[in-house]
């Protein structure tokens, strides 16, 4: 195994992302990529007008998904979790592959070390296409 291979098995996501500052980095790209580019406005408009309420949601949820805390359930009592909190919207291959692109985008945006970008796009990826319902 090599040495980047052992520091990175030693490490969780969160670690890497720098925590939950990091992980807010990268909510904060994800979500100002989404209002400002193009390419995802459908993706946008699916979203209420205030991302306010997402930006703190994912960026919970996101820690105890990447090994982080798993504080979601508490500072948001009551809340669907991931996959009934999406059954209300239609799903399908391209809004799956939409929010994936801009999520890459914002690993970009926010840094990500490079030895990341790959493992957390492919688990990001598994993640949307398992929010498919349409």
């Amino acid at each position: 195994m090599s040495e980047a291979s052992q520091a990175k098995a030693t490490v969780t996501p969160y670690e890497a992302l720098g925590g939950e500052a990091g992980l807010r980095r990268l909510v904060d790209a994800f979500y100002d990529a989404m209002e400002t580019d193009p390419a995802f406005a459908e993706l946008r408009r699916i979203h209420a007008p205030d991302l306010t309420p997402m930006r703190a949601r994912l960026a919970d949820f996101l820690s105890g998904w990447t090994g982080g805390p798993a504080v979601y359930s508490a500072r948001h009592p009551g809340r669907p979790c991931v996959m009934s909190a999406h059954a209300d919207f239609p799903i399908g291959a391209a809004e799956a592959e939409q929010w994936a692109a801009c999520m890459r985008k914002a690993m970009g945006l926010a840094d990500v070390p490079p030895a990341w970008i790959r493992p957390l796009d492919e688990a990001f990826s598994r993640m949307c296409r398992a929010l498919q319902n349409a």
